[in-house]
């Protein structure tokens, strides 16, 4: 009892002192990287956007998350982030700062959580690096700067550790349930995802606690029961309620959140197995990865003529998209091979990375001398902490079948901790020891330093060799010279400890720079010269970097004047099948429909249009406008298809259905009327049935379709009644052409009309 009232009264006593004003430029540095210019990217990902937008309408919808405002379905994540965004954009207006705001503040907020989180055990200084460190991680800022979960999911995060790190302290109870309830609410932002801190949770308690076994086991079953309560309690609420009292759950195959959980965004990401059931047979799944289908690069700035863009277009897609098992040394996604060294591998170490070998000697410091059966310093329990963190997010990257980039946050806190503890204890090693311990500070310099260099090396052209050459020098320089000094304790010696840290520093506080310096991409965030494409490779698949990434796609109605040949997607490099779509058939090595269709080398998903199938959406990324208006799904929409489909609605609920949300988000966020994405987030959800859609033609809720060749799995049947049974409004009554739009892969959608009696 008195040692936890000490403990109480020192953090007291610790909370009157004066701000550290060492943090306040390292906040103000995190607060520039998340924040400045947020207010440029108007729409953000307009798959979320659009759901804000949505929510705004009604509690039915904000309870639910709709995607659309009829709430026909929802979107694909829980709904605790939305409600926040919702929130924000009620108080500030809705904009794409607004649904942003809360994740870059999120991002701010990490960075001082992790801060007072290092601080208390390992020293201010500690503290200090770890929240550098944490900031100028490229891809914090760069998820941050968006309105996707993960950024506020590891807030949250951070907030639970600071809660059990409490409990453990105080040893109370209630800061126990309070740390496993708030890892409920992070599931409720993005499910199982949140789960993966529960081994560093778990152990810590067990290891640093000072109570009996009974008690610990007591503790940690009940606190465990409550976190598994508070996690599903929104499914069972949604899954209780009938299914037409509320939207359909968006990427489900059973209308289900907990198979949503499970599934989709749960084993799914682990095995890579993202293959749906249709109504009538089985489609190879894109979900997910159809983003990066309907990806466009975001504040492009090139004046290339329309066929030097296109070809670059099509070079990059062909390198960069390819079909699941294809040759591209890069990965679905460009996130490499499943492997030990995966986050060494381009495309992922340049996101994450750039600390890791110092982290690697880092850790093996800190625990230098730890017997197994104990004693452990606060130091080495907390370490056990970060490390129980760091291991098993590593291995689920390392072997994964299907993730984002940006996933890679979940990495963040534990290196940055790492990093800011390692530091101030290899440093002491240094400075104290004579034995193999005082070596582990210029062997982290030098093999960080190296690994830099073999991080940048891709991308020479777009950043010079001078920048790859100092790190390089400058970082086996200071390594050789702390070397040779490691008998002198002087000024000078402390003086190159402080430049080898700003030299490791340096280049990813560059990388966390570039989705403000190239701009960034909000559907699917990444940092990196090309972080404006969404793929976060090196730049050196496409003639200019800011021209790679799959580009310039057009919205609903804006004529591309593509030629066929021009249209055909060609496969990765070094793909055995010639890159075609599981089912599909080789044509000089193009990508084919699946069989049975009549398109003539074009991709397209099952049930989409013939020749002049397109990927539905998305849009010029150059806009007249000075604020971006891309984001994966742009928010630009074709006017005169607008204005005709306004004009010629006669009180239907829907202003007019299509296969996917790519099309239907710019049209719910530029007017917040309903616009049904019949198989949702990807077109493959088996919302929509036949029966169904009659029904609702004949009480009037839709008479307009656009079809755009993305439809497939359980729409299917839909998409064939729909043509066989509506007239096809001439193109002319609604489609815009843009000569200065850039060429999307593939012609237009086609407008129908349904009216039933």
């Amino acid at each position: 009892m008195k040692h936890m009232n000490s403990e109480v009264k020192e953090e007291r006593i610790s909370n009157k002192k004066r701000i550290d004003l060492f943090l306040v430029p390292i906040v103000l540095i995190a607060a520039f990287l998340n924040l400045f210019k947020i207010w440029t990217d108007e729409y953000a990902n307009a798959y979320y956007t659009a759901a804000v937008k949505s929510m705004l309408q009604s509690f039915h919808n904000f309870f639910y998350a709709s995607f659309d405002p009829g709430g026909y379905v929802t979107i694909d994540k829980p709904p605790v982030v939305f409600w926040i965004q919702t929130i924000s954009a009620k108080i500030f207006g809705f904009h794409g700062w607004s649904v942003i705001l809360p994740q870059a503040l999120a991002g701010i907020g990490s960075v001082l959580l992790l801060y007072v989180l290092i601080k208390r055990t390992f020293g201010v200084w500690a503290g200090r690096f770890a929240a550098l460190a944490m900031a100028l991680t490229p891809i914090v800022p760069a998820v941050s700067r968006t309105n996707n979960i993960d950024s506020m999911l590891v807030f949250t995060l951070l907030l639970a550790t600071w809660m059990l790190f409490r409990a453990v302290r105080t040893v109370k109870f209630g800061w126990v349930l309070a740390a496993f309830a708030m890892i409920g609410v992070a599931f409720n932002m993005k499910m199982l995802q949140a789960y993966m801190v529960l081994p560093a949770f778990y152990v810590f308690y067990v290891v640093a606690t000072k109570i009996t076994w009974k008690k610990k086991i007591a503790f940690l079953t009940t606190a465990t029961a409550l976190m598994l309560a508070v996690s599903v309690s929104w499914a069972v609420v949604v899954d209780s309620t009938s299914a037409d009292k509320r939207p359909y759950m968006g990427s489900s195959q059973t209308n289900s959140v907990l198979e949503l959980a499970f599934g989709y965004n749960g084993i799914n990401r682990l095995t890579g197995n993202t293959s749906v059931t249709g109504s009538s047979h089985k489609q190879p799944a894109q979900t997910e990865q159809q983003t990066a289908s309907s990806e466009t690069k975001q504040n492009s700035n090139s004046s290339a003529d329309s066929s030097q863009s296109s070809n670059q277009r099509k070079s990059s897609f062909s390198q960069k998209m390819q079909a699941p098992g294809g040759g591209n040394q890069n990965g679905m996604f460009n996130t490499g091979n499943p492997g030990p060294f995966r986050l060494f591998q381009k495309g992922l170490s340049d996101q994450i990375s750039w600390l890791l070998p110092f982290v690697i000697f880092s850790i093996v410091g800190l625990f230098a001398g730890v017997k197994f059966k104990g004693p452990y310093t606060a130091k080495q329990k907390e370490s056990l902490f970060w490390l129980a963190w760091l291991l098993p997010v590593a291995v689920f990257f390392s072997i994964a079948g299907f993730f984002h980039q940006y996933y890679l946050i979940m990495l963040a806190p534990p290196i940055a901790a790492f990093a800011g503890a390692g530091a101030v204890a290899l440093w002491s090693m240094y400075k104290q020891h004579n034995d193999w311990k005082s070596w582990l500070l210029p062997g982290g310099i030098l093999t960080t330093a190296a690994l830099q260099v073999y991080i940048m090396s891709p991308y020479v052209s777009s950043i010079g060799v001078a920048p790859i050459a100092g790190v390089g020098a400058l970082g086996v320089i200071l390594a050789l010279v702390l070397a040779i000094r490691k008998q002198r304790k002087n000024s000078l010696t402390n003086y190159l400890g402080a430049a080898a840290m700003v030299v490791l520093l340096a280049m990813p506080a560059y990388w966390a720079m570039t989705p403000i310096i190239y701009g960034g991409n909000s559907m699917l965030p990444s940092a990196g010269p090309d972080s404006s494409s969404g793929m976060g490779g090196p730049p050196s698949t496409a003639t200019n970097s800011k021209q790679s990434g799959f580009n310039g796609m057009q919205p609903p109605g804006i004529s591309s004047g593509n030629s066929s040949s021009n249209n055909q997607m060609q496969p990765p490099s070094g793909s055995s099948n010639g890159g075609q779509m599981p089912g599909g058939s080789s044509n000089n090595g193009q990508m084919q429909p699946p069989s049975g269709s009549s398109n003539s080398g074009q991709m397209q998903m099952p049930g989409g249009s013939s020749n002049n199938s397109q990927m539905p959406n998305s849009f010029s990324s150059k806009s007249s406008s000075s604020k971006r208006k891309s984001g994966g799904m742009n928010a630009e929409v074709n006017q005169k298809l607008l204005n005709y489909l306004t004009k010629n609605n006669t009180g239907e609920k829907y202003l007019f259905a299509t296969t996917d949300s790519t099309s239907a988000a710019p049209y719910i966020i530029k007017t917040g009327k309903p616009v049904m994405a019949m198989g949702g987030f990807s077109g493959s959800d088996p919302i929509l049935t036949v029966s169904k859609l009659k029904a609702m033609i004949k009480k009037g809720e839709v008479k307009y379709f656009y079809l755009s060749g993305m439809g497939k799995g359980g729409q299917s049947d839909v998409i064939t009644w729909i043509k066989e049974n509506s007239k096809e409004i001439p193109s002319s009554k609604w489609q815009s052409t843009s000569s200065s739009a850039q060429q999307g892969p593939s012609g237009n959608g086609t407008l129908y009309e349904i009216t039933l009696k």
